[in-house]
């Protein structure tokens, strides 16, 4: 499976969407600091996620979620 999913940072309120196919794994990777790009703002909770059978779906997904009009549907 292939996951999108929303983090939501318990520090600054903030989102982070990505994708992954080890959504545990990766959801403990940005709590215990060793994602780059999160580990300033963390604890993160887990907000939403979706699974795909397609890598091609799930990333299309992502992508949406990273506009203006996704993070809106989020909110």
């Amino acid at each position: 499976m292939h996951y999108v999913y929303v983090l939501i940072s318990d520090l600054d309120r903030k989102f982070y969407i990505g994708y992954t196919k080890g959504l545990k794994r990766r959801l403990k990777e940005h709590n215990s600091g060793r994602s780059i790009s999160t580990k300033g703002r963390r604890p993160f909770r887990l907000l939403y996620y979706e699974a795909h059978l397609s890598k091609t779906d799930a990333l299309r997904r992502e992508h949406y979620f990273k506009t203006t009009k996704g993070k809106s549907t989020l909110r």
